[in-house]
């Protein structure tokens, strides 16, 4: 089978899996989308419309919905999109319906909290004879969704892998950049989502662009570190999925994890954000495992952990910020 023919099936429906199965459709791609909720299901398939994740937005008729699991990972592609503390138990389901050559390409970003675990490293516990990809970079969903252009990176333990995954995943809409630094691509993934937090309480607090842009510099250092001290290649964090990624989700208020910031920074608790949303911002699991992380590797990231000290209720978003400016 060519490459471009190959089956691609979404494992979860929310925002970014929904953006993803519309990119893919929308390029004449056979796409099935896995959804949880059963009402995500009936609405895909009553209404083209996730009005649950992403409501507003007309999907392609293409988009096949189902909540049958086992039919879902007969396509040829697995692309993992549940939230990064679901990734273990979402493998476990799939793995007795699939075998061990099919690709596992995970697509949610963070750490897990219980392991302190990079995600990659989590899926080669579970299904270790399944080659792992991850694909990341600097998307908004509801841009992603509406057609409009950016790229990604997709990082392989080979780059044959990642050259014959590009072929099938690639579009006009969302090209792909292709590394064999796994571990460097999923961190640069995890660890903005704290940056951008703390991005988001500096602008909640009213200190400007200029103590922003400070602190984004200072978490691409931290980043860097960390890439070093795991066996990462920190340059790979020049690219989509690092600097990129930090520049979209540190400056604007649809990345989930900047407005939770912002909104902390404004006064109002973590409880009181959390409560108003139905959609996971992943920076407040990932800030306490990468804190965990970075001092099993001797690693120093004052800002994370300023991040960290914050959610966690042990300082205020003023007195974090007075520590790491």
């Amino acid at each position: 089978m060519d490459n471009n023919e190959k089956t691609i099936a979404v494992i979860g429906a929310g925002a970014w899996g929904t953006a993803l199965s519309q990119n893919f459709a929308s390029a004449e791609k056979d796409t099935t989308l896995w959804a949880r909720e059963s009402e995500v299901v009936t609405s895909l398939q009553e209404k083209n419309e996730n009005s649950l994740f992403l409501p507003g937005f007309e999907l392609s008729s293409a988009i096949k919905p189902t909540s049958d699991l086992s039919e879902a990972v007969k396509a040829d592609i697995l692309l993992i999109v549940v939230p990064a503390q679901y990734l273990r138990s979402t493998l476990k389901s799939i793995k007795p319906h699939i075998d061990n050559e099919k690709p596992i390409v995970i697509c949610s970003k963070g750490i897990e909290v219980e392991t302190g675990l990079l995600l990659s490293r989590v899926c080669q516990e579970e299904m270790p004879e399944n080659p792992v990809a991850v694909l990341t970079g600097p998307t908004f969903a509801s841009e992603i969704v509406q057609g409009l252009p950016s790229a990604m990176t997709l990082a392989c333990e080979t780059k044959e892998m990642a050259r014959l995954l590009r072929e099938s995943l690639n579009t006009k809409k969302l090209r792909i950049y292709i590394t064999d630094d796994v571990l460097g691509t999923q961190l640069g993934g995890a660890v903005k989502n704290v940056i951008a937090i703390g991005c988001g309480i500096i602008h909640g607090l009213g200190f400007g662009e200029s103590a922003r842009a400070a602190l984004v510099t200072r978490g691409l250092a931290e980043m860097g570190r960390l890439a070093s001290a795991i066996g990462a290649n920190k340059t790979t964090l020049m690219g989509m999925c690092g600097v990129g990624d930090l520049m979209l989700t540190c400056s604007s208020m649809q990345s989930r994890n900047f407005s939770l910031g912002y909104a902390l920074g404004s006064g109002e608790t973590l409880n009181e954000i959390l409560a108003k949303r139905n959609s996971v911002t992943e920076g407040v699991h990932t800030a306490k495992a990468l804190i965990t992380l970075a001092k099993n590797n001797a690693v120093e990231m004052p800002i994370s952990e300023g991040v960290h000290d914050c959610l966690s209720g042990e300082k205020t978003a003023r007195e974090i910020v007075d520590k790491i400016l």
